[in-house]
């Protein structure tokens, strides 16, 4: 059972940071279609130099132009902080940013499904056509040499889990994934030394969370040198998040439970 951390050194907690809070416009380059259910997406444009996403989870979001009038209103950055255009907010939906060199390229993954509202401006995106994107306001930086790594996502948080897989030096490394198998295998690629559980799309939602407890329970967690990641269905993270620093005893400084969308 895993055990609260007191003795942890500053360097092994993860660190939030502040950025700066620019409004980019970006330029679709070109797109692809990943493991049948994602379209990856490259972005240029000149508005991208000094853009910086330190964390693996960092989300900037995405502003979209309403889709019956072709509109975007954008704000402004104010010493008052955010102000909006006759208080008008344009459709905007939180993403991760995959690869970006700081210079002029950004390329984004986005989950196919139906009736999303970023989802389907990925279909239709087409080359030169513009986008703004804001953020990241703030990021966490999470060490990636932990003994122990546990992540739990459904396709919402598979980019993120890729961009951090490279980095990962753990021991113990285990991935409990809310999607097909062929899709978390085609889209991820590199599995090797990764205990995965594949749990099927679209079930992550709390009537199915005792199929994933049973999971969990199964696991054996140390008592420290550990980091846990939890994204998906806002409820099922917040009990996953529960489960963890409750039932098991971890310190939540070491659970990050993030809630990335919510049933309707």
């Amino acid at each position: 059972m895993g055990k609260k951390k007191t003795d942890d050194k500053p360097s092994r907690e993860p660190q939030r940071v502040r950025n700066e809070l620019r409004f980019r416009h970006i330029t679709v380059a070109n797109k692809t279609r990943v493991a049948e259910r994602f379209w990856r997406i490259q972005f240029v444009g000149s508005d991208l130099e000094g853009f910086t996403s330190p964390g693996f989870d960092d989300h900037i979001k995405l502003f979209f132009p309403d889709p019956t009038t072709g509109a975007l209103n954008l704000p402004e950055i104010t010493p008052e902080g955010v102000v909006w255009k006759d208080g008008v907010r344009p459709l905007a939906r939180d993403y991760t940013p995959l690869e970006c060199d700081g210079e002029n390229t950004l390329t984004l993954d986005f989950y196919i499904h139906e009736g999303g509202i970023a989802s389907d401006w990925a279909e239709h995106a087409r080359q030169g056509q513009d986008l703004v994107i804001g953020g990241p306001r703030g990021s966490v930086i999470v060490p990636a040499d932990y003994h122990f790594q546990l992540y739990v996502c459904d396709e919402t948080g598979l980019p993120a889990f890729k961009r951090r897989r490279p980095a990962i030096k753990a021991e113990q490394l285990h991935l409990l994934a809310y999607t097909d198998e062929a899709t978390g295998r085609g889209y991820l690629d590199d599995l090797d030394g990764i205990d995965v559980n594949w749990m099927g799309s679209g079930e992550m939602h709390t009537d199915n969370l005792g199929m994933l407890i049973g999971a969990l329970d199964k696991i054996s967690l140390p008592a420290d040198d550990y980091f846990i990641w939890l994204t998906g269905e806002g409820e099922t993270v917040k009990m996953l998040g529960d489960y963890f620093t409750q039932r098991r005893g971890c310190d939540g400084t070491f659970v990050r439970a993030v809630a990335y969308w919510h049933h309707k």
